[in-house]
């Protein structure tokens, strides 16, 4: 437990940079190919786009420090994935993309309190435009 004197921690945007590149990592090394990070749209942003052989994968990374609590899969919360639908929708509409196979997927970042990734979680189509896909 951290008290007055002791210095911050990692800050919410350090997290989230840090579970992105550990995310970007651990897909690469799984023959993911990472066409875009942090697109950006008028209803929201995808923190990944990448390529899983044919398929088109939208990913949301959550990152957490320390380890009591929920794991940050479980911040994708039911707004976040209808969000995410809707810009995935938008995207392949906007580029004419029709029939392409797609799918959301949730990477997971565990980090220790001085920033360091203790653990990351990859769930497969964790969810569809219906909702949980588990």
């Amino acid at each position: 437990m951290r008290g007055r004197d002791d210095p911050p921690g990692p800050t919410t945007r350090f997290l989230g940079q840090a579970g992105e590149a550990a995310a970007v990592r651990f897909l690469k090394r799984r023959g993911y190919v990472v066409l875009a990070r942090n697109l950006r749209f008028r209803l929201g942003e995808v923190d990944l786009l990448v390529r899983d052989g044919s398929t088109l994968v939208f990913v949301e990374v959550k990152a957490r420090r320390g380890v009591a609590g929920d794991l940050p899969e479980a911040a994708v919360t039911v707004r976040k994935r209808l969000r995410l639908v809707r810009i995935a929708l938008g995207y392949l509409a906007g580029c004419r993309l029709g029939e392409q196979r797609c799918r959301f997927d949730v990477v997971g970042v565990s980090l220790d309190d001085a920033g360091r990734v203790t653990d990351v979680r990859h769930l497969r189509h964790a969810f569809d435009s219906e909702g949980w896909a588990l």
